[in-house]
């Protein structure tokens, strides 16, 4: 008589057997994403190149914003409208030892100098605003100078601040000069 064989055919899987593979799973999930976000990337650290920009299109930009730097430009706050209070910059900040600089009425090129916050010196002081403007400014830190347009174009760095002061007064002159508006 013929020997029948029995022949066991798995349908599933074993309980370890899936209990290990979820642990692998977590495994390469927790090695290979810890740290990692997928939603948003963090700014770059503020600095004069990218200074409007980044505060224009971070979470803190609501229309309008002003940036105030203390501890020779080391630790910035910011407020998203007049009436709101300051709150500490929390990402990057490459403005140590700036020196702000503006044009008079007689278009000479004057070092502002600012008031007080938390009893330290302002170093630095800008508004931004829902146009797409902010505060246009000449900004000197170390061997480089920066001027930071108020409306259109992008920041330019200069080898001083004279340098910067006839490029500023050369667009104001394009400006003033493109046109009749009526």
């Amino acid at each position: 008589m013929p020997s029948t064989k029995k022949t066991n055919i798995r349908k599933g899987f074993t309980l370890i057997e899936l209990l290990i593979v979820v642990l692998v799973v977590l495994m390469v999930y927790a090695l290979g994403f810890r740290g990692a976000k997928l939603d948003k990337s963090k700014p770059k650290a503020l600095s004069p190149l990218n200074l409007k920009e980044n505060i224009v299109n971070s979470e803190w930009f609501n229309g309008h914003a002003t940036l105030i730097c203390i501890n020779k430009c080391a630790t910035c706050y910011l407020r998203r409208d007049v009436s709101a209070p300051f709150q500490e910059y929390t990402n990057g900040i490459d403005l140590k030892h700036i020196k702000a600089y503006t044009l008079d009425e007689r278009d000479s090129l004057t070092r502002i100098e600012y008031q007080r916050f938390h009893d330290k010196k302002i170093c630095l002081k800008m508004d931004f605003y829902e146009n797409g403007s902010s505060t246009q400014i000449i900004l000197k830190q170390d061997e480089n100078t920066y001027f930071l347009p108020a409306f259109f174009g992008i920041p330019r760095r200069f080898n001083s601040p004279d340098d910067a002061k006839e490029y500023w007064l050369k667009n104001s002159r394009l400006v003033a000069d493109s046109g009749d508006f009526y």
